[in-house]
């Protein structure tokens, strides 16, 4: 999907990709922060490698696998984790949690 698009973008600068495991969609499931991180370096890497380093390093790559309260932490301490997509989360209080989560790593 990345490949498809890479040669239409001519301006990187707002770009977001998201990554939510297929199994996670609806689920409840959420992939271990090792596995988030592994899949985020990956597409990481093939920006680097096929769009640019610069353009690797500015992207910003979300996290969407039924984030919450309980595993955002964890989630926000990858090193490629730049954020999450927040589906039924963003209507219950610990939406609190997972902002606070990504406003760390920003900061």
């Amino acid at each position: 999907q990345t490949k498809a698009i890479a040669g239409k973008v001519t301006n990187w600068d707002n770009v977001v990709l998201a990554y939510e495991p297929v199994w996670a969609i609806g689920t409840g499931k959420v992939a271990t922060p090792a596995q988030a991180q592994e899949v985020h370096c990956e597409l990481r890497k093939w920006l680097h490698e096929n769009v640019g380093g610069d353009i690797a390093a500015s992207t910003r790559i979300i996290y969407g696998g039924s984030v919450n309260g309980a595993n955002c932490k964890e989630l926000a301490a990858q090193p490629d984790v730049d954020g999450f997509l927040v589906g039924g989360a963003s209507l219950k209080p610990e939406f609190v949690d997972i902002i606070k989560a990504a406003m760390v790593k920003k900061n």
